[in-house]
Formats: C-alpha cells, structure tokens, sequence
C-alpha cells in the first residue's frame, strides 16, 4: 500500500480542532502582515483607484465634448401650467439619460444656466447630451417659447471671482417651499441681478445640473432611513416605559396612598401592580421616507453659483444677494451654501480642496455633488422654465440705450430710475421710432416730455414741425433752442398776431412758385375744406364740383403766372368768390387758361355752370368769407408768393413752429390746410430715392382740437408717413374723444405708447394694449411728470416701463440761453419765415384781384393754343 494514506496504515487522522487552531492561525499571520506591510494593499488600493479615475475623467471628458446647448427665449405672454412645467421637468429627466452606454455617470445630466451679464435680465439655456436635442428642442410650453440653437459662451476674464455650492440641509425626507407661480419664482433671482452693470464687468450664473437618482444609492438610503425611524420609535417606547414604571412606583410609595389605606383599613395585595410597557408602534414608510418613498420623478441635482466683476467687492456682494434669494425656496429642506466659515475666513468652492473640482464641474457640466440633493421635480418648478409674464424684469442698458446729447441715431425718451437708485436718461432708436402716442391728463408733462425730445432732435441736426394750436410750447423751447448754429434753421408760424404791431408770415396754398404739381394742390385743397366742413360725395356733392372746378381755374392761372415770371400776380383762395360771381373776372380767367384746362373742365364751366342757381354757391363762400373777415387769416392766405413750404423745410432739415391760433371754425379750417399741405408735400417726397430722403418729425400737440379738423388727414399721416421717412408723435388727453379713424391708426401703428395719470376710463384704452399690466389704477395714480410706455427697440417691444419725463430746466440746463439771445432767435426765426406786419399784408391781400385781373387782361391775347403748350411739356 501507498504510505501516504494514512488512514490504511492506521495513523489518526487531524481533527476538527486543530483545522480551527490552523485557520485562527493563518489568519493571525495575515493580520501581522497587513499590520507589518500596511503600504502594499494601501498602495495598491490607490494604484486601483488612481487607475480606474483616469479612465472614467477621460471619459467624462470625451462625453462632455458631445453636448449640445439650447436657449429658451419667452414671448411677453407666457403663462405656462404647473403640468406643462412638470412635463418640462419630464423631458429634462429623460433626456439627461441620452448619453453612450460608456459614458460615466457624472456626464449623465441636464443642466439649466441662468445667466445675466448685462446683456438681457436673465438668459435662460439648455445644456446636455447630444442624443437629448430633439427631445429637448420641442417644449409643452407651445409657442410661448422659442427655442433657439445656442453657441457657446466665452466669457472674458474678470479681475475679481467668487465660486459657491449650494447643498440642501435640513431634514432629508421633508422638500422644499412650495413657491406659487404668481409671482414668478424666479423674481428674487432676477431682483438679485436687476443693478448688473456690464461695463464694470458684472456677472452671475447659476447652473442647476438634473439627473435621475441612481437606485442602488436611493434603496440604501432607504434602508437607512428605515432602520433610523425603527431606532427611533424602540428609543421612544423604551423612553415612555420607564416613565410609566416610574410613576407607578412613585403612585404606590406614596403618602397619600398609605393614607388612604390606614383610613379605609384595606391593605393593597402582595408586590406591585402589574404594569403594562408600551410597544412601539409600526413605522409607516410615507412618514418616514417623505419624498423618498417613490422613485418616480425623484432626481439628483446640483447647483453651482459663479459672480464675477472687475471691481473689488462687487462680486461678493452678488454671491450674497443670489444667497438671499435662493433662501424663497427653503421650507422642511433648503438650499445652503457648501463650506463652514472661520472667523471672516469662509471654506468652500472658493479655496481649497474644493476649488479644482468645482472649477472641473463648471468647465465640463459633470454632475458630482457631495450630498444626494434628492429632490422631486415638483419642487423645482420654479426652476425649470424661462420667466413668466409674472415676473418683473428690469429695465438695462442693453435693452434701452442711454441717450447722449448730440446723436442723431437717438431720441430722447426720459429718466429711468434703475434698482440701485441710478437715474439714466434713456432713449430709443430713432429709425424705429415711427409714430408715438402720448396720453394723459393736462399737465401732466406730455408736452414737456414732447419738447425735450424735438429739442434733442434738432441739437443733433434734425428737422422738425411742432404744431400747437395754442402756442405756449414755443416760449418754453425758446431759451433753449437760441443758438447760432440752430437759428438760420427756425421757421416761426404764429397765426395769433399778438402785442402792438403783431406780424404774420404768409402762404397760398395755391401757390405754384415752388414746383408743386397743380393736380395735387387742387387735391390737397378741396380735401381740406371738405375734411373741415365735413363735406363728402352724398352729403355735399355739389359743393365738392363746385369748389374743385373753381381751385383748378385759379391754379392754372397761377402756373401762367408763374410760367410768365410774375408769381406775384397768382391768385390765391379768396379769389373763388370773385370767378364764382364775377362774370368780367370769370371769363377773364377761363380766357387766359383755355388751353391749361382739361376737356372735361372746360365742359363743366360751359355747359353746366350756367345751369347752376346762384343759391348753390353759398356753401361754398361761406368758409371763404368766415377766413376773409378776419384779418389774421385774410393776411396769411392772401398773399401771392407765400414764404411758407413745408417740402423745402424737409429737405433742408428745417425746425418749423407752428401756432394756428384756437380751435374756432376758422383756426379749423387753417389747420385743415395746413395738414392737407403736409400730407401732400410728404406724399411728393416720392420723386426722391428712399435713402435720399432726409428724416423729418412732426409733434402735434393737442390732437383733439387737430383731428377735429383733419380726421382723415391725420389718419393718414400715421399709415403713409413711414414710406417717406417722416414721422409722427402725437398727444392728446383722451384717446377716446378722437376719430375712430384716427385712434384706430394711432394704436395700430405706435412705436411707443405712453400715458401719464388721468383718470381710469381715460386710461383704460391704453393699458388695455398692454393686457392691462398695469393696470388703469396703477397708471392713474402716477405722479407729476411720471409716465408708463412701450418702445420698440431693435425689432422687439419693451415695457411698459415707468419712465419720468425729461424736465427741460434739468435735462438740458446747459443749453439754456439769456433773454437776449431769445429775442435773438425770435427775430430769426419770424425772419426766416417771412413775416410781415399785419397791416400791410392785410392791404396787399385786398389789391391782389386787381393785379391778378390785370394779368389776365394782359394773358388773354398772348394765350398760346393748347397744342402747343402741351408741345413744350408744361404742366
């Protein structure tokens, strides 16, 4: 036999004992070794780790590399749902999971930065894996947010940087503040950064990175929170029983009760009562998991705060802010900044070890917090959309541009008082600036706000027309228009002929010195008496044929005069009368244009005007006669050659001031044909190319006594007038007392809105274009001066904002000129408008029909035929 088998030759065999000694022993041995040799396995557990760290960062590195970015931009109306902010969430979670299978976890996630470097209140991106972007890409929120492929940010470096994390503390299970969607969650974020100035450097972000908890981490912690409440409740019933126990005892010991007992002579039976513990009572897991009970829609966050500014101080005072703000949503569990502080000595993301990793975090979007931070997606509402049409958004200077004094491309809007108190005269960009509305109750700064803005317009070298009916703009813009350089540009249209030797300037509005086209004046006049007088086809069709055919007689006569070199023998509007009822001058006159007329006027003087009885002409004098009895109007209309021409003041960049003088019949028909005219000139700027035409703006003061007498006209202006690179600002007190044509192409074509106080219906028309925020009580309790607007900035609608308006003796104190150079510029300005003293206007008026008579009898023998002035191209 093999000797080696010891049980065959009879030798004992080890025993069960000496297999444990052996065991006890090798592991005693091992122990030894470790303990002698404590650096291998240590060693090798960090060769391990320092191995398997490499890879997963080069991973981590190749899958941030795939990232994609989304900005989110909302229209002024979004109102999203707490389902289609919870369905957001949905696809945020989802999508944080669209990465390689190779990818680490950390890589795994979504992040939301909000950020504000002065550029806009606060910039709201989507950043996460590739695989992510159409999931992303399309949002519940519909068409109330726009979603547009965002490049990356390259910031420029500051000089001063402070980092933060925010961890949540508090009672793990418990969530945080339930924050009400009105007002918008976001508010204090954006209150922290509303006085971010970009051009010190200012800036904050805050990155929100979402990802789905891992299980195995959520089932562990369960268990732990499990086994805590189960310690819990044992510690509490073993508490509640010793109590029990202990005031038994002391019931039984005491002397009452041995009292009791001698008196009632019962003695208590043998030993003590029995007294019954407490159990401790079962754990139910919703009291004890909170919102971990579930895994669904339980996520992993982190959140990364970064402030940065190049002045000192600056950046920490914004990291304190942000802090205070994200305080809103703390409740059972709150968000906390990471670190402990030593003395003024604060430990965390800023300094080390914490800085690197953080700055790791930041570069690359990895999602690594120190603490779970499980939160539910229900607690991030707030977080997970752009800002709302609750929220109140500060007003910066990339949003309105800061005005300066000189600049044509701006125009002064008012003062906007920022959030850090800062007061800034703000603008907006003057082609864009179309047409602008004011409204509001007397006094309450329209006009004065409407001065400041024609007076900064006209300091950098553009033209205007200011039209107040009732004068009192022009001696408050005297002092501060009479400069050199602007004086040879004023032009003073004063029709209310006021003090001792008042003087007039002139204008015939069928005038032909100046090159305009006769069947354009004849146009521009008939309309503007039938517009005043309200004449149309079926209530005043007689009049219209009427008074058209006798303005294209006496037109032609003055393109004859004009042809001839004699524009001082012209007829002028008054000279209607006498071709109506004077038969010498009517057929003077009929005789000397024979060949200027059209077949069909020279028709209509042949053969139906004889028809016509005399009674039918009186509708047609009756205005002429109301404008010849006063003299102001008789001397302004019944010049020959008048000075006045609002086309040549366009071109020229000219600053017009004209008064009509009151809102009487007269001063109504006055400001009919003046806004006619305008009408016309603009319309004739057609001639030139569009970049060749010079910008120019009209202010119309006081639209209620205007339209009255021009509701079409006007409506025109502010439908046509773009085309021609003129436009238009109006004010007026109440929107609702003018024609429905004209407020209907006021609201519809405004490029800034603006009302001061008044009264609510006043108002209500105004903010009811705003969707009434504010609303008409808000608006109405404005101070003096004060005003709500929205202006049209590079494409995009901003505010309403409340802005005061400019005061002329602050905003433009410099520019304030003495009394002398006011009278200086006030003899400037009537002499470039050609006035004249009334009296001697007055008479030259009365004289004209003789000379224009004159000139026909000279004209009628010398009429060349028609033939042969159509030959000669005239027209």
């Amino acid at each position: 036999m093999d000797s080696a088998t010891p049980y065959l030759t009879g030798q004992a065999a080890p025993s069960a004992s000496g297999s444990v000694f052996g065991l006890f022993t090798g592991i005693v041995d091992t122990v030894g070794w470790v303990i002698t040799y404590w650096y291998v396995p240590v060693a090798a557990a960090v060769i391990v780790w320092a191995g398997s760290e490499m890879v997963v960062r080069r991973l981590a590195r190749k899958a941030s590399a795939e990232r994609m970015a989304l900005e989110l931009v909302p229209s002024r109306h979004f109102d999203p749902g707490l389902e289609e902010i919870f369905r957001r969430g949905v696809q945020l979670a989802r999508a944080s999971t669209s990465m390689p299978w190779w990818a680490p976890r950390r890589t795994k996630a979504v992040q939301i930065r909000l950020r504000a470097d002065g550029s806009s209140p606060l910039r709201y991106r989507i950043e996460g894996p590739a695989g992510g972007e159409r999931l992303l890409s399309i949002t519940p929120f519909g068409p109330a947010v726009t979603v547009n492929r965002a490049r990356p940010l390259v910031d420029k470096t500051r000089d001063h940087m402070v980092r933060a994390e925010f961890v949540l503390r508090g009672k793990p299970t418990a969530p945080l503040r339930d924050v009400p969607l009105d007002p918008d969650p976001l508010q204090p974020l954006i209150d922290a950064v509303s006085d971010l100035r970009a051009e010190l450097g200012d800036l904050a972000e805050i990155r929100l990175d979402i990802q789905r908890a891992p299980k195995w981490a959520l089932r562990a912690r369960r268990l732990q929170l499990m086994s805590d409440a189960r310690r819990r409740e044992r510690r509490e019933a073993q508490r509640a029983a010793r109590w029990v126990r202990q005031d038994a005892t002391g019931i039984e010991d005491s002397l009452a009760l041995q009292l009791q007992q001698l008196v009632s002579g019962k003695q208590s039976g043998g030993g003590r009562r029995l007294v019954m513990p407490p159990v401790p009572r079962r754990v139910d897991p919703e009291d004890a998991l909170g919102k971990l009970v579930d895994d669904e829609h339980l996520v992993r966050v982190q959140l990364l705060v970064m402030c940065a500014s190049n002045i000192e101080g600056r950046a920490e005072a914004r990291l304190a802010q942000l802090q205070a703000a994200l305080d809103v949503f703390g409740g059972g569990s709150r968000w906390a900044m990471r670190g402990w502080r030593v003395g003024p000595w604060r430990f965390g993301a800023d300094r080390w070890p914490s800085r690197r990793g953080f700055e790791r975090r930041w570069r690359l979007g990895h999602c690594q917090p120190p603490r779970p931070n499980w939160v539910r997606l229900e607690e991030l509402t707030g977080l997970l959309k752009p800002p709302t049409v609750h929220c109140r958004l500060p007003l910066l200077a990339g949003d309105l541009p800061t005005f300066e004094f000189g600049n044509p491309e701006l125009l002064l809007q008012g003062i906007y008082h920022g959030p850090d108190g800062r007061r800034r005269l703000v603008a907006s960009y003057a082609k864009e600036t179309l047409f602008e509305v004011g409204v509001g109750k007397a006094g309450g700064g329209k006009t004065e706000r409407a001065l400041a803005q024609a007076i900064g317009w006209a300091h950098a070298g553009g033209g205007l027309m200011f039209v107040d009916p009732h004068r009192d703009s022009w001696p408050r813009a005297l002092p501060f228009l009479a400069h050199d350089v602007l004086m040879q540009r004023i032009a003073l249209i004063d029709l209310n002929a006021h003090g001792s030797a008042p003087q007039v300037s002139s204008w015939n509005p069928l005038g032909m010195h100046q090159g305009q086209v006769a069947h354009e004046v004849v146009e521009a006049t008939a309309d503007a008496f039938a517009s005043a007088l309200g004449w149309d086809d079926a209530s005043a069709p007689r009049a219209l044929t009427i008074l058209t055919a006798a303005l294209a007689v006496l037109v032609a006569v003055n393109g004859a005069a004009c042809q001839a070199g004699r524009p001082e023998d012209q007829a002028t509007v008054f000279h209607v009368r006498a071709l109506l009822t004077d038969p010498v001058f009517r057929a003077a006159a009929l005789a000397g244009v024979q060949g200027r007329l059209d077949e069909e006027t020279r028709s209509w003087w042949q053969t139906v005007f004889p028809t016509l009885p005399i009674d039918s002409f009186a509708v047609v004098l009756n205005p002429i006669a109301r404008l010849a009895s006063n003299p102001v109007t008789r001397a302004f209309l019944g010049q020959p050659a008048g000075v006045y021409n609002i086309r040549a003041a366009m071109d020229s960049k000219m600053i017009v001031w004209v008064c009509p003088g009151g809102n009487g019949p007269t001063d109504r028909l006055i400001t009919a044909l003046l806004s006619r005219d305008l009408l016309r000139a603009v319309r004739s700027r057609r001639d030139t190319p569009e970049a060749q035409r010079v910008p120019f703006r009209a202010y119309f003061d006081e639209l209620i006594t205007l339209t009255g007498a021009a509701p079409e006209t006007i409506a025109s202006m502010f439908e046509d007038f773009r085309k021609y690179r003129v436009h238009v600002h109006g004010m007026t007190q109440l929107l609702a007392r003018l024609p429905t044509p004209v407020r209907l192409s006021l609201v519809q074509n405004a490029s800034t809105l603006a009302s001061t106080a008044g009264s609510q219906s006043a108002i209500a028309p105004v903010t009811s274009e705003w969707g009434d925020r504010p609303g008409p009580d808000i608006v109405a309790a404005l101070d003096r001066f004060e005003h709500y607007m929205s202006l049209t900035v590079r494409g995009r609608r901003v505010g309403p904002v409340r802005i005061t308006g400019p005061h002329l003796d602050e905003v433009f104190a410099e520019y304030a000129r003495p009394r002398q150079a006011e009278a200086a510029l006030e003899r400037a300005a009537r002499a470039t408008a050609g006035t004249a003293p009334l009296d001697q206007l007055t008479t030259r008026a009365t004289d004209q029909l003789g000379r224009v008579s004159d000139f026909l009898a000279q004209l009628a023998p010398t009429t060349p035929p028609a033939g042969r002035l159509q030959k000669k191209g005239y027209q």
